[in-house]
């Protein structure tokens, strides 16, 4: 009997649209038995969503998606089977958003300034957990008229050179790395497709993750067409890492991306849950 896997998901502790243990749930009925909450520089929800998945009979991996600066772009790294009580690890992500807080400030400065008031106002108001990101904001816009999708909102607002970009300021690979080491876990690199980076930068990013103590990369995600997938795939196997796959789930509001329904990994990629670090027991947060 195959097990089924999901290790890139999001609930309101970030900017996901539904509770920790509503996205327990979701991902239960969906066929999902192992589940890691991987929620923006913030392990807040794990508790909630460990008590959740402990009544279900579904494993939950607690981990986080750590933001990190590198080669000025921001990419994101998964940390899975984290110790959510690790001291460095919390004072790590403290930092963040602390950023994070004074970054959403400046969003809602920046598209005042452009004439758009009132939206650090409504992305707040949407952000029922501790961090104010930039889906609230989109989905702020979306709710005032301004742009037909959160997709839109991305391209026209928040990207470099619009109108609310604000470049982020976010930790080191080494330090993100450290932490994600420190507190237990297996660093992985979240939907490297989606970097804008040429080829040969991406293969130096996965150089130095590893360098750095990095464990996998995910080989599929929700954001990855099948091509990327294949070349993924290859990049997986030349670079001697291990293979995850998640959804990058966030909600229901983004039909197109499910929990459970993943395609199996590729042949030839190691699976990230077969290494020896790999956390044998449900968390308990």
């Amino acid at each position: 009997m195959s097990v089924h896997y999901d290790l890139h998901s999001h609930s309101l502790a970030s900017d996901g649209s539904l509770s920790p243990a509503e996205l327990v749930a979701a991902a239960h009925a969906g066929g999902v038995d192992v589940l890691a909450l991987t929620d923006h520089d913030t392990t807040d929800g794990l508790a909630e969503a460990a008590h959740s998945a402990c009544q279900l009979g579904l494993q939950l991996v607690p981990g986080v998606e750590i933001s990190v600066s590198w080669q000025a772009q921001t990419i994101h790294v998964l940390g899975l089977g984290v110790d959510p009580a690790c001291d460095e690890l919390q004072t790590g992500l403290s930092g963040l958003r602390e950023f994070r807080n004074w970054r959403a400030e400046e969003i809602g400065r920046r598209l005042a300034r452009a004439g758009f008031p009132g939206c650090y106002e409504g992305a707040r108001r949407l952000a029922r957990g501790n961090i104010v990101g930039r889906t609230h904001f989109a989905r702020h816009l979306v709710a005032e008229g301004h742009a037909p999708s959160a997709r839109h909102v991305f391209k026209r607002f928040l990207v470099n050179n619009k109108p609310g970009y604000v470049t982020g300021d976010w930790a080191s690979l080494e330090d993100a790395l450290s932490w994600i080491d420190r507190a237990g876990g297996l660093a992985v690199v979240a939907h490297p497709a989606r970097y804008r980076m040429t080829a040969s930068k991406l293969r130096r990013l996965l150089y130095e993750f590893r360098e750095c103590g990095g464990a996998g990369m995910e080989v599929i995600s929700g954001s990855h067409t099948r091509d990327n997938i294949n070349t993924m795939a290859a990049l997986c196997r030349n670079q001697d890492m291990l293979a995850s796959c998640g959804s990058d789930y966030h909600g229901p509001e983004n039909p197109w991306i499910k929990l459970g329904q993943l395609p199996p990994l590729p042949a030839g990629c190691p699976p990230v849950w077969e290494n020896e670090r790999w956390p044998a027991t449900v968390s308990t947060a």
